[in-house]
């Protein structure tokens, strides 16, 4: 079986996976849970589908909540030749670039300047099987194993638990894909026979022969794949591919004779990378500063935190507790973060594989091995979060099931190999005895139940494939053992990685959503109303089943929630006090990655900026609000007392600390047109309240004009960022934290253009 012939097939794995979005239309993406789960979307579709329309996966939702949005803002910006710095549609605004998920500067973004943004999004999802099984297969390929094991191997990672449960994401597995084609690089970099002949950098080198430029290309080859996973957008993730690379080069280094200007050139490109890289970290490590990301920790203790021992199942057997798309998942939240199914095919050679007695199978099984031990609730998975280590203990070691799903999968295409070149079969007999002893086992732990399980009929039904699976699959391997007609073999071979995909293919149709793309962000009459009078105002809802946090930004409307693991501490603080009706910031907030304000009656809602409340129930009789609209049952009231973006205010109070700044922003609470807090600013000057109007209001821009007939200071309650800076008439001014969360500047006597615009420092 030759190169040309894999990735034939290869392709037709994904144009068949995929078959619903490249002939039908359908959308890679849960937009049904868009227009089955929240209002108004359910108002406008209620004539047709009084319940709702139905969804395929209730726990899909983070796709179509937040890297759908973020990446359609970053690439509307970037059309306008824009850096994508600020979000102005949550979280009364926030870093857009700098929250790392949008990923901004990924070269496959590409995709999304080429063609319409719902086919973008399909083709982008669809790259990430298809990328992860062409640079696994070349890897493995390279390893000197059999294509037909080199394409198992690739398949199981590509579309296996791991892959399958985070693939509507986008970056998650667009970040994971390239460590195959890392690992690629490094081996093709250390085992480069030739006399090194470098000056600084190997692209500097002299040219003295193929070899050479063949090392120099490969040097190029693994910059590129570490940028490209970086700049694709999950820093977690991104952290377990590096550490995983490291830990293997060192390996291959020592192993090829430790050659120390390999060593040294590594570490130079190490060196390029973080310079290259220094516009995406440095904005986001300023960001994670200024954020709420410890919050996390208040989180380690609960059930689902670590990957709970039980679930290790799933590597055979991935509904063992069920399927969220089939409504009957009764395990730990939340079943795609424990999900580590392989196929039973791989699985079996993942067996045989520990019959191989090479330094390649020992590195991917003590990777596996110890991916498990800090993934599962061990004493040692423990350590980083018991001792607050940085960036460790703010990060769910679920997602190292990631580690773990490769290093099956290599281990798969290890032991498919030795099967098919090793003469002596015996091994058979020992594999496929363990294979059927552990599913007994199992089988008789369901029967009586030995595990209390919830839904005993549940887990007896998902059995029932899995083991027709492991039955097939012994019984292909047994005839393979015994016949010596090669063609027979051959074909026998391929129906073992056939029969493995149709595994995985029922296994990913069954847990993946494609979806109308007319579901994508609909617009209702409500979201025209909202469209068409919000202006510079915001929103706010008393309902989480409205307008759920982040899908604001497809509308550009904007609104006080917003949902993220990173948004501004401040802004956090200054949200629980408005929640609690009570001057208190003290953690835990009641609140994580999603803020949902619903107290419309704290007198600050109206300093916020919001003109208009969703609600299910009626306001009426709640004085400043008066019902303007409705839509089935949305209904949208106006607050009577909001204040305008942009005004003057007469007198500022200073504040010595953030406990005393939302202190004296309650006392002055129902008085904040005219009143100001602001932390270590003196001035006993008497302010001029004069007018403010803003001309132009943008992402990275805001334009104001303003008349006083005396010095003012003007308040804009859009959230105090560092790297914002303001422009009096061309000239730049300090901008003052204000009210505990905003900004504010002095202006002087007279007419004035002031300019606020965001830098990427």
């Amino acid at each position: 079986m030759n190169k040309f012939l894999s990735f034939i097939l290869i392709l037709g794995f994904v144009v068949i996976f995929f078959w619903q979005f490249l002939l039908k239309g359908l959308v890679p993406i849960p937009a049904d849970t868009i227009v089955g789960l929240y209002h108004p979307f359910r108002d406008f579709y209620a004539k047709d589908y009084p319940r709702g329309i139905p969804f395929k996966n209730f726990m899909i939702t983070d796709p179509v909540r937040q890297q759908y949005p973020w990446k359609n803002l970053i690439i509307e910006l970037e059309k306008k030749g824009q850096l994508p710095l600020w979000n102005p549609y949550t979280f009364a605004g926030g870093p857009l670039l700098a929250n790392f998920q949008s990923g901004a500067f990924y070269p496959f973004n590409l995709i999304f300047f080429l063609l319409p943004f719902p086919t973008a999004w399909g083709f982008f999802i669809l790259l990430q099987p298809f990328l992860a099984l062409i640079f696994l297969f070349l890897y493995l390929d390279n390893l000197k194993l059999d294509k037909r094991a080199s394409i198992l191997g690739a398949l199981s990672f590509a579309f296996g638990g791991f892959s399958i449960s985070w693939l509507e994401w986008s970056n998650v597995i667009h970040t994971v894909l390239w460590l195959p084609l890392i690992l690629l690089s490094i081996d093709k970099i250390i085992s480069t026979k030739k006399n090194f002949q470098f000056s600084v950098f190997p692209g500097l080198a002299k040219r003295s022969g193929a070899g050479n430029f063949q090392f120099n290309t490969w040097w190029l080859v693994l910059l590129f794949s570490l940028l490209s996973s970086f700049f694709a957008g999950h820093l977690q993730i991104f952290f377990y591919v590096s550490i995983f690379s490291i830990i293997y080069f060192l390996a291959r280094w020592i192993q090829y004779g430790k050659n120390p200007k390999v060593l040294w050139l590594f570490l130079i490109l190490n060196s390029l990378f973080l310079i290259l890289t220094f516009a995406q970290w440095y904005p986001t490590f300023k960001f994670i500063i200024s954020s709420a990301r410890n919050l996390d920790l208040a989180s380690w203790r609960e059930a689902g935190w670590f990957v709970p021992w039980q679930n290790i199942v799933q590597i055979i057997i991935p509904d063992f507790f069920g399927n969220p798309a089939t409504l009957n998942y009764f395990g730990v939240w939340n079943y795609g973060e424990f999900v580590s199914y392989i196929g039973i095919g791989s699985f079996i050679f993942v067996l045989f594989a520990l019959f191989r007695k090479d330094k390649k199978t020992l590195f991917f099984v003590s990777a596996l091995l110890v991916s498990l031990l800090f993934a599962l609730p061990t004493i040692f998975a423990k350590i980083p979060y018991k001792f607050n280590f940085p960036f460790l203990s703010t990060s769910q070691p679920t997602r190292l099931i990631f580690i773990a799903d490769f290093s099956l999968s290599v281990l798969a295409a290890f032991g498919f190999d030795y099967f098919l070149k090793t003469e002596n079969k015996k091994k058979v007999i020992y594999v496929l005895s363990i294979a059927g002893i552990l599913f007994t086992g199992i089988w008789l732990l369901v029967l009586f139940n030995t595990f209390s399980l919830k839904e005993v009929a549940v887990t007896k039904q998902n059995l029932i494939l899995p083991t027709i699976l492991l039955v097939i699959n012994s019984l292909l391997i047994i005839v393979m053992a015994i016949v010596k007609n090669k063609k027979t073999m051959f074909a026998l071979s391929l129906f073992i990685v056939l029969f493995l995909f149709f595994d995985l293919l029922r296994f990913g149709w069954k847990y993946t959503p494609f979806t109308n793309k007319d579901y994508l962000y609909p617009n209702t009459k409500a979201i025209k109303f909202l469209k068409e009078n919000l202006g510079n105002y915001r929103y706010m809802a008393t309902d989480s089943r409205f307008f759920p946090p982040n899908f604001s930004i497809m509308y550009k409307l904007q609104s006080l929630d917003g949902y993220d693991p990173l948004y501004l501490e401040s802004y956090g603080e200054f949200m629980a006090a408005t929640g609690r009706n009570d001057p208190n910031i003290d953690k835990p907030f009641g609140f994580n990655r999603i803020i949902t304000p619903q107290n419309y009656h704290n007198s600050l809602i109206n300093l916020l900026g919001v003109k208009y409340v969703l609600a299910f129930e009626n306001l009426d009789n709640n004085p400043g609000y008066k019902k303007v609209f409705s839509e089935g049952e949305t209904n949208v009231y106006e607050n009577l007392n909001v204040l305008p973006r942009a005004f003057f205010i007469s007198n500022i109070y200073s504040s010595k600390d953030s406990k005393d700044t939302i202190s004296k922003i309650y006392k002055y609470k129902d008085d904040l047109r005219t009143n100001a807090v602001v932390q270590g600013f003196s001035s006993n000057k008497k302010y001029n309240n004069g007018e403010a109007k803003i001309v132009n209001y943008s992402e990275n821009k805001i334009e104001i004009l303003t008349k006083n007939n005396k010095e003012g200071f003007l308040v804009l309650t859009d959230s105090f960022y560092p790297t914002w800076h303001a422009m009096i008439d061309g000239k730049e001014t300090k901008i003052y934290k204000t009210d505990y969360n905003f900004r504010g500047i002095e202006v002087p006597k007279g007419n004035h253009n002031i300019e606020f615009y965001i830098t990427l420092f």
